[in-house]
């Protein structure tokens, strides 16, 4: 234990000293509470992600803000955002974490170090896979992801020619697909500009991509089959691309349902656009994988699962 001291005065040959008390010590779980909320903005979503109440949570924030002597959030009806403090703390409380877990990470899991070659489309790479790689992160500091975006037809051929240990893809229902696992099943629906005019325009302006994107046939079938003129007016494969055309009201675009932000519209048969199919998720794992591997398609498991039950 640490003491500092401070000369105060001189009495003859005597110093009087005053001991100060020792600096506390930041709990772990409360650090994680912490981090949670800043990173979710939320005190509720972030109590779900720690497993406890709201109140508890609340509690902890109170108590490590009395701690420090600072206040760490701004709170209104509708978010919560970090003070220069609570800047400066997630830093910290980021380090001491992913330092916990390593250290403990060495005792309990000592032969799960490696690299683990994954692949995943441009939109689940952009929307999903950081929030997936960093709980695996904190759970296994010792392997080490390397990750690859490109289109699922180019993750299959990787994954023939062996230069991946597993990878996620987009698959349409029909015909039954027979490779991999399923673990995520989502509907496609038209997206526009909230209060926008794209889909009122003819030809229809769309947002796609090339051949061999599975939204991409979902839409156009439908689109024909229905009769509806329409006209490539963006063309990209990244779906942050995709998003700016359609807040912007360039054009309407087929979108995963959950991808569809505050900013948008879902656009359907009352805007004279036909109805979408669903699309699969799967994962495709290597004949042979070794055990780091392994986690990572179980963490990638746990994680669609979750979304699963909360949709």
């Amino acid at each position: 234990m640490i003491f500092f001291l401070r000369s105060e005065k001189l009495k003859g040959d005597a110093m009087t000293v005053s001991i100060r008390r020792p600096l506390p010590l930041l709990d772990n779980d409360v650090l994680r509470t912490f981090v949670a909320i800043a990173e979710t903005g939320n005190f509720s979503t972030a109590a779900d992600a720690v497993l406890r109440t709201p109140s508890a949570v609340s509690m902890q924030i109170k108590k490590l803000e009395e701690q420090l002597g600072a206040t760490l959030f701004l709170r209104d009806a509708r978010s919560v955002s970090l003070t220069q403090h609570g800047e400066m703390l997630l830093t910290y409380a980021r380090r001491m974490l992913a330092l916990s877990n390593e250290a403990v990470s060495r005792f309990i899991m000592p032969e799960l170090t490696g690299v683990v070659r994954l692949g995943a489309p441009d939109d689940i790479a952009e929307r999903l896979l950081p929030t997936i790689l960093r709980n695996f992160a904190a759970s296994y500091p010792a392997i080490m992801i390397d990750v690859t975006v490109d289109m699922s037809i180019g993750l299959r051929r990787r994954m023939e020619e062996q230069r991946l240990d597993l990878t996620l893809i987009n698959c349409a229902t029909r015909p039954v697909p027979t490779e991999g696992e399923v673990i995520y099943t989502e509907r496609l629906v038209w997206a526009g500009a909230k209060c926008g005019t794209a889909h009122l325009r003819d030809p229809l302006p769309i947002s796609i991509w090339e051949d061999g994107c599975i939204w991409r046939s979902d839409a156009i079938a439908q689109l024909e089959k229905n009769k509806r003129p329409y006209r490539v007016a963006y063309l990209s494969a990244h779906t942050m691309a995709q998003r700016a055309a359609i807040v912007s009201d360039l054009a309407v675009a087929p979108f995963p349902r959950s991808y569809v932000t505050d900013d948008m519209q879902i656009l359907g048969a009352n805007e004279g656009l036909p109805e979408l199919s669903s699309f699969e998720i799967r994962l495709l794992t290597a004949s042979q994988m070794h055990g780091p591997a392994k986690a990572v398609a179980e963490s990638i498991r746990y994680a669609f699962g979750e979304m699963a039950r909360a949709a």
